[in-house]
């Protein structure tokens, strides 16, 4: 089990932001059962608030769904209509953490995470990748986080049947999250 001193996993305690320029919000969801789409949101806001003992840490979220790329811009248009992000009312998902805790060699990040004002728990599988200095004098860290969650939970409900079976946007979402985060 690892350590949850701060200070013995080599980070600073106090606050971190993530550097958007150098962090991720993606997602991967199947597409007419065959394939898979990915797509990311451009703009976020992530704070972090690290303790001594890094159990009792906090992370919080925001995420602008207007944001949202897939690099097809009727697929995005699609997206942030009423049949899924409904941006235009819904414009933030948000994450707040209730909890971090080991898990065998890696973490646990469990959370309330908010999309079209629909609120479940999620738990994200936490890797914490090192921290080191920067060039400019600061200090950075890197989490790489993972998980899943079913779309229509949310509310994103929209599909179409296939005439061979199946439906065409699959129901799981993949969620990946690479963040850089400084200190502040």
């Amino acid at each position: 089990m690892p350590t949850t001193a701060a200070k013995d996993l080599g980070i600073a305690t106090g606050e971190w932001t993530a550097d958007a320029s150098h962090s991720t919000v993606e997602f991967v969801v199947r597409h007419m059962m065959v394939s898979k789409v990915r797509g990311h949101f451009q703009k976020f806001e992530v704070k972090t608030d690290i303790a001594e003992d890094v159990t009792q840490s906090t992370v919080t979220a925001k995420i602008y769904a207007d944001s949202i790329t897939t690099r097809d811009e009727a697929r995005d248009g699609h997206l942030k209509s009423a049949d899924f992000f409904d941006t235009a009312k819904f414009d933030l998902i948000t994450f707040n953490s209730t909890s971090i805790r080991p898990d065998g060699d890696s973490w646990v990040l469990s959370g309330d995470l908010t999309i079209r004002g629909v609120t479940k728990p999620i738990d994200l599988a936490l890797e914490f990748n090192g921290t080191s200095p920067d060039p400019y004098g600061g200090l950075r860290s890197g989490f790489s986080a993972r998980g899943q969650l079913s779309r229509a939970a949310f509310g994103l409900e929209w599909n179409a049947a296939l005439e061979t079976g199946g439906v065409i946007v699959g129901d799981t979402v993949t969620i990946a999250l690479e963040m850089e985060l400084v200190k502040a």
